[in-house]
């Protein structure tokens, strides 16, 4: 069975949905079906921020692991995410906290002249259950 998938993408928002199908498609095919949801989400906001802000090319990879997978984003900037302050109405900068939120584990680490960021999920959790919100959280 294959254990890596990996796509190279230009930086045009037309490769957000391509990563989304990418991924959604490559955890199918590993009977992954129930980390589909959140994976293509994260994977989303991973792209978005990569086209928006780096505008290089992108990679994703996708690393089936024992009990989940990892999709990885690399792009050509150096800088590492970061948390935005949003209003209430903003659509973007809230990958950060989707990422602490859902995902089992997520880092960003340089890589090349570029960074990778990833996050991992796994079928033993599940991270739409409800969880007490931080108290930064309620404000929103």
């Amino acid at each position: 069975m294959t254990t890596e998938a990996q796509w190279r993408l230009p930086a045009a928002a037309r490769s957000v949905p391509e990563a989304r199908r990418c991924v959604m498609q490559t955890l199918a095919a590993w009977g992954l079906d129930g980390l589909t949801e959140t994976a293509v989400l994260l994977t989303s906001e991973l792209v978005t921020n990569s086209v928006l802000h780096a505008r290089t090319d992108v990679v994703v990879t996708v690393t089936r692991e024992p009990d989940g997978a990892r999709v990885a984003v690399t792009d050509g900037s150096p800088l590492p995410p970061a948390l935005r302050h949003h209003s209430s109405t903003a659509t973007t900068g809230r990958g950060i906290r989707l990422l602490d939120q859902l995902a089992d584990s997520w880092h960003a680490e340089p890589s090349g002249a570029g960074k990778t960021v990833w996050f991992s999920l796994s079928r033993s959790r599940d991270p739409w259950a409800g969880r007490p919100l931080a108290s930064h959280e309620a404000e929103l």
